[in-house]
């Protein structure tokens, strides 16, 4: 979309301001000075607690002096501020500043050049894509980070007694990719970017112990598996550029489905340089495949499909958030949210 220099939009910011330990406020700052340069008029919105940027958002959905809303922060803002807009004709524009920023590479968003980031901002192309609904079981609280509630107004009630909705825009993993993202909120907080990550799953594979899940993809028949590593998502990145599911296009009618069933903890160490680099399909039974829906249970004694939750918990996350565990389940609905991104992206 681009827009004479005469006339030029409104934009509101959502910055979230100790994104990486206050840097994305200052890369907010490096932004908006160009944005006022090119008399682009911007009304910033700072979050204060988690959850606070989808109240921000849904609150401007309705505001027709705004164009666009835009994200400023790491994929968990991101994540927030397309909660709330869902549904409407805003769009979504980012700045990332976060660890991962795996939306914006989705949308081939540079990390670091502002002056094409807000380039994009103003004249980048609006697509509309996207998103599998998470009805989960609520993962409890750990330390400052809340158990999480069902937010009706952007994201509607649970069908499911007892669960809690969340949309997903970017993955939705399970096993110990899961476990590797709850144990930063407790671990590893010393270790900076994406060091953290590498330190924190290899503490997680190590003690792994096998666990056993029921789960049914698509409408395909159930089964019982030894449960390694499991992700839906709309696009092939993300944990800060794994690609995890090459090809995959937030566009299409279904996202995509990448997993693996009994990996032995020596494979899921090997597994990490090839997942980086989108080498892993086929390698050890490594699949992947288009899907619509995904259910995942525990399994009882009885070798049955179970509504408890696994025990100890398999987590299940939503756009990097370990919010939630099992019993869970995923369905696949396009044309959710328009984004603004680069006029060229390798998806479209």
């Amino acid at each position: 979309m681009t827009f004479s220099p005469c006339i030029m939009p409104k934009f509101a910011c959502i910055v979230n301001p100790a994104g990486r330990d206050g840097r994305a406020l200052k890369f907010w700052k490096k932004n908006e000075d160009i944005l006022k340069e090119k008399n682009v008029e911007v009304e910033t919105i700072f979050t204060e607690y988690v959850g606070h940027a989808s109240e921000i958002a849904y609150s401007l959905r309705e505001r027709e002096d705004i164009e666009c809303v835009i994200a400023c922060g790491g994929d968990g803002t991101v994540h927030e501020v397309a909660s709330g807009l869902r549904g409407s004709d805003k769009k979504l524009g980012i700045i990332p500043a976060g660890t991962g920023n795996d939306v914006a590479r989705a949308h081939n968003i540079p990390l670091k050049d502002s002056q094409k980031i807000v380039d994009i901002l103003i004249n980048g192309v609006d697509r509309h894509v996207g998103a599998f609904r998470l009805q989960g079981t609520p993962a409890p609280s750990v330390d400052n980070y809340p158990k999480p509630s069902n937010n009706s107004k952007w994201d509607g009630e649970p069908d499911i007694d007892g669960r809690v909705v969340r949309w997903v825009f970017l993955e939705s993993d399970c096993g110990v990719t899961s476990a590797t993202s709850r144990a930063k909120l407790k671990r590893g907080k010393w270790i900076k970017g994406a060091l953290k990550y590498t330190y924190l799953g290899i503490t997680e594979i190590l003690p792994w112990k096998k666990k056993m899940a029921w789960v049914k993809i698509n409408d395909e028949e159930g089964q019982i598996v030894d449960f390694s590593m499991l992700a839906v998502t709309t696009t092939e990145m993300f944990g800060g550029g794994y690609k995890v599911c090459p090809g995959a296009s937030p566009i299409l009618e279904h996202g995509q489905l990448c997993h693996a069933w009994g990996l032995s903890k020596i494979k899921m160490l090997r597994l990490m340089g090839p997942l980086k680099k989108g080498k892993h399909v086929g390698k050890w039974g490594i699949e992947q495949k288009p899907c619509k829906r995904l259910e995942i249970k525990s399994v009882d004694e009885n070798d049955n499909p179970s509504d408890e939750s696994h025990n100890p918990p398999l987590y299940v996350q939503a756009d990097g958030e370990p919010c939630m565990q099992t019993p869970a389940l995923l369905e696949y609905y396009s044309k959710q949210l328009w984004i603004r991104g680069s006029i060229q992206v390798p998806w479209d």
